[in-house]
C-alpha cells in the first residue's frame, strides 16, 4: 500500500474489453514481470490470481471484477480485472468509476469487436483517460498495420502507437522515451514517424510546447508530462500498447508506461459527484487531498463466507482510518470503520488508513450498498456520482424452490446475489404469483443459477415468466344467479341481479349498489363485492384477471332466516360470470415500448423480424453503437429475444423494454388461450 504522504505514486488502472481479449492472462503476466508472484498463473489450470471463484475457474473466464497490487518504477499500481461477457456490465461498468485509467484491451487475432467500442464509449462518457492494449500480437497471421488503421477508423486519428512491434511480435520497441531506437527495426512504420506522431499529438494542447516544436524540430519527452497528461484528460491522445501475454513481449514496457505515463490521483478529471437533488443539483469535485474530510464511493459489494458483507471502495478525498466514523449518503447516523481490508485476488489484509487512490474493503457494515457515497461530515448530505447508464435486465426467469418451505431462505440467497450486481432484477409478480429474477442474457441468468446450486446449495425450479395477460368486456350485458341450498338444517339463499359496462382501457374496476328498498340488506353488500372481485380476479374465459369494467348491482332478494354471506358471496360471483360471458369478452395483452441497438447494416433484418413478431415500427435513432430501432410489440413474442437478437447481428444488439400499454390479441391467439384454460380448468 502506498503510504499517506505519496498520492502521486499511485496508479489505478481497469482492463476492459471483450472475453476474447486475454485480460486475465494479461494480469498475471504484469504481476509476474514486476515480481509479484513467482510464475504467471494459466486460466486453463485455474491458477490466475483474479479469476479465484470456483465458478470462474470450472467456466475458465471472468465472471467478477477483481482487483490485483503491485508495484514497478516507484509506483504502487491496482488493476482491476473485469468479465468481457456483456452479460457481466453489472461487474466491468462500475470498474470505470474507480479508476483513472480505462484500458481497452483488444485482440490482435479478432480485431475491435463490440464490446470494446462500448466499453470505450463509456470510459468516454465517464471522462476516463484511455490507453488500448493490443494483446496476442505474437498470434500466426496477424497484420498489426491494419489493427491499427481499424482502431482509429473506430475510435479516431488520437489513437497512436506509443510502441511499436518487432521480430514478428516477439518483442516490442518503445516510440516515446528511448529515442536512441529511433533506427530500430520494428514491423511496420518507423520508430521516428511514430515518436514525432506522438510528440505532435502532445504538443498541440499547449502553445508554448508547438512553438518550441516549430522551431527546434522536437522536445524532450521528459519535458511533456503535464501537457501529455493534459492530452490523456482530453482524450487528444489515446496510446496503443502492443504486448503478448503467453510469451510477455510488452509486458515490461507496458509496467513502465504504468509508472511513467498514467495519471495518478491528481493529475487525473475528478470523479462525477453531485451536490443535491434533482435539476437542482450542482456539480462537486473530489480534491485529492489527505487533509480534506473523506470523500469515497462503494464501487462493488461481495458477500464473502469468512468476512461477510464487505463493501469494495475507491477513496477519493481525505485520509481513511480504521476508526473513522463514515455516514453512508443521507444518513444521519455514523458507522465506525472497524475491519479495512487491502485486496488482491481472494486475499485480504487488513490496513490502518487509505489515502486517496487507494482500492480498498469495508467489511461487516449492512448499511453498504452498491453506488453509495461514503463521508465523514453530517452537513455533507445529498451527495451522489453522476448515475451509470446500465443495460436494462429484460431476460426473466421464473424460479421457486424445489423444497417447499425453502422459500424465505431462495429470497434471502437472492437479495444477496441481487446486491453484488446492479444488473440483476428481482421482482415478485403479483399478477401472476411469481418471482422474477431479470439479467442481461442467458448465460447471466445461468451462472446465477450455478451459483445458487453449486455455492448456496439452493436447489431450484425455473421456467419462461407467465405473461400477465388480462380479459375484459367490449359491451354492456347483464347476468342473474339465485343462490339456494338447503342441507337439512338452515339454509343459504341470495339472488343477484347486476349488469356490467366496459370502461376505458386502464380504468380498472368499479363497483356500484344502485339496490333500493333492501332487497339486499346493506350489511350484505360487501359479500356481493367479495363474490364479483374473486370471480374477474380469477378470470372467465381464460384464466386471466378481468379488468376495465363497471359492475353495477340493481336488484336481488334475500331470506330472513337462509340470507348468508356465503350465498350472496356465491350469487355475485355466478352472477357476474354470466354477466361477462355475454358482454363480448376478450383477452387482452401486455404491449411494450422495445428500443433495440445495434450497428446500421443489420437494421433491415431487424425491422423485418419485428414485423414477423406483431411488432410496429415507428421510427429509429442514431446511439453510440450506430442505429437503434424504436418500436411497440406484444410481450409475448419477445420471449428469449436476445438469442435471436444475436442471431440476427452476430452478438451486437441489445435491447430495452418498457411497458406500454394493454390491447386485444388476434382471434387465434384467444382461442388458443381459451382452450387451454378450458383443458386445465376440465383437469
Amino acid at each position: 500500500m502506498p503510504t499517506p504522504t505519496d498520492i502521486a505514486s499511485v496508479r489505478t488502472m481497469a482492463l476492459v474489453g471483450p472475453a476474447t481479449a486475454g485480460k486475465t492472462s494479461l494480469v498475471e503476466a504484469l504481476l509476474w514481470k514486476a515480481g509479484a508472484t513467482g510464475t504467471p498463473g494459466s486460466v486453463e489450470r485455474g491458477t490466475t490470481v483474479s479469476d479465484f471463484d470456483p465458478l470462474e475457474r470450472k467456466a475458465q473466464r471472468s465472471l467478477n471484477s477483481s482487483i490485483v497490487n503491485l508495484r514497478h518504477g516507484g509506483v504502487h499500481a491496482y488493476v482491476i480485472d473485469t468479465p468481457g461477457a456483456p452479460d457481466f456490465l453489472g461487474q466491468s461498468l462500475p470498474a470505470l468509476e474507480a479508476v483513472e485509467t480505462a484500458a481497452i484491451v483488444i485482440s490482435a487475432t479478432t480485431g475491435v469487436e463490440p464490446m470494446a467500442a462500448r466499453m470505450m464509449h463509456w470510459a468516454a462518457q465517464r471522462e476516463r483517460d484511455r490507453i488500448i492494449i493490443v494483446n496476442k500480437i505474437d498470434a500466426a497471421g496477424v497484420n498489426l498495420q491494419a489493427l491499427v488503421a481499424d482502431i482509429q477508423a473506430a475510435f479516431g486519428k488520437e489513437c497512436l502507437p506509443l510502441n511499436l512491434p518487432a521480430q514478428g511480435g516477439s518483442k516490442v520497441v518503445d516510440c516515446f522515451f528511448n529515442l536512441a531506437q529511433d533506427d530500430a527495426q520494428t514491423d511496420f512504420s518507423s520508430v521516428a514517424a511514430a515518436h514525432r506522431a506522438l510528440v505532435e499529438q502532445v504538443v498541440e494542447v499547449d502553445a508554448a510546447f508547438v512553438e518550441r516544436y516549430l522551431n527546434d524540430g522536437d522536445v524532450d519527452p521528459q519535458e511533456l508530462h503535464a501537457p501529455l497528461e493534459q492530452a490523456l484528460r482530453e482524450g487528444h491522445l489515446i496510446p496503443i500498447c502492443f504486448v503478448s501475454a503467453r510469451t510477455g513481449a510488452g509486458v515490461a514496457e507496458l509496467l513502465d508506461v504504468i509508472a511513467r505515463l498514467l495519471p495518478d490521483p491528481t493529475e487525473s478529471n475528478p470523479p462525477q459527484f453531485l451536490h443535491g437533488e434533482g435539476a437542482s443539483a450542482k456539480p462537486l469535485y473530489a480534491a485529492p487531498d489527505l487533509n480534506k474530510h473523506v470523500l469515497a464511493h462503494v464501487f462493488k459489494i461481495t458477500q464473502d463466507p469468512y468476512v461477510g458483507k464487505m463493501g469494495v471502495i475507491r477513496v477519493h478525498q481525505g485520509t481513511l482510518t480504521r476508526d473513522s466514523q463514515l455516514y453512508v449518503g443521507d444518513a444521519r447516523r455514523p458507522f465506525k470503520v472497524g475491519h479495512l481490508f487491502s485486496l488482491h485476488g481472494k486475499e485480504f489484509k487488513e490496513i490502518a488508513k487509505a489515502v486517496p487512490g487507494d482500492l480498498c474493503a469495508i467489511a461487516k457494515v449492512e448499511e453498504l450498498h452498491f453506488d453509495a457515497v461514503l463521508h465523514d461530515a453530517a452537513e455533507d448530505d445529498h451527495i451522489h456520482l453522476m448515475p451509470l447508464e446500465f443495460p436494462v435486465p429484460v431476460h426473466g426467469l421464473a424460479i421457486e424452490p424445489k423444497r417447499r418451505g425453502d422459500e424465505q431462505r431462495l429470497h434471502d440467497i437472492l437479495q444477496k446475489l441481487v446486491s453484488e450486481d446492479p444488473c440483476l432484477r428481482l421482482e415478485h409478480v403479483a399478477q401472476t404469483n411469481e418471482t422474477v429474477v431479470y439479467g442481461l442474457g442467458d448465460l447471466h441468468l445461468r451462472t446465477l443459477l450455478e451459483r445458487l446450486a453449486d455455492v448456496h446449495k439452493c436447489e431450484v425450479t425455473t421456467r419462461p415468466p407467465r405473461i400477465a395477460y388480462r380479459e375484459t368486456i367490449s359491451v354492456a350485458a347483464e347476468g342473474h344467479h339465485r343462490h339456494k341450498k338447503q342441507t337439512g338444517g338452515a339454509g343459504q339463499f341470495g339472488e343477484v341481479f347486476l349488469k356490467v359496462e366496459p370502461l376505458p382501457r386502464g380504468a380498472g374496476f368499479e363497483f356500484v349498489d344502485q339496490v333500493k328498498g333492501g332487497a339486499i340488506p346493506y350489511n350484505l353488500m360487501p359479500a356481493v363485492e367479495k363474490g364479483v372481485r374473486l370471480a374477474l380476479e380469477s378470470g372467465v374465459i381464460a384464466g386471466y384477471p378481468v379488468v376495465d369494467l363497471r359492475v353495477i348491482v340493481y336488484d336481488g332478494k334475500h331470506h330472513t332466516v337462509d340470507s348468508k354471506e356465503i350465498a350472496f358471496i356465491q350469487a355475485g360471483k355466478k352472477a357476474v360470470i354470466a354477466a361477462v360471458q355475454a358482454a363480448r369478452p376478450s383477452v387482452l395483452e401486455p404491449i411494450v415500448h422495445v428500443e433495440i441497438a445495434a450497428p446500421q447494416d443489420h437494421i433491415g433484418d431487424i425491422t423485418g423480424d419485428l414485423a414477423s413478431r406483431r411488432g410496429q415500427v415507428s421510427g429509429t435513432a442514431t446511439v453510440a453503437s450506430g442505429l437503434a430501432v424504436l418500436a411497440q410489440a406484444p410481450l409475448s413474442e419477445l420471449a428469449s429475444y436476445q438469442s435471436r437478437l444475436n442471431a440476427l447481428t452476430g452478438g451486437q444488439g441489445r435491447y430495452t423494454l418498457a411497458f406500454s400499454h394493454y390491447e386485444p390479441v388476434p382471434p387465434s391467439v384467444q382461442a388458443l388461450l381459451v382452450s387451454q384454460f378450458r383443458i386445465k380448468d376440465d383437469a
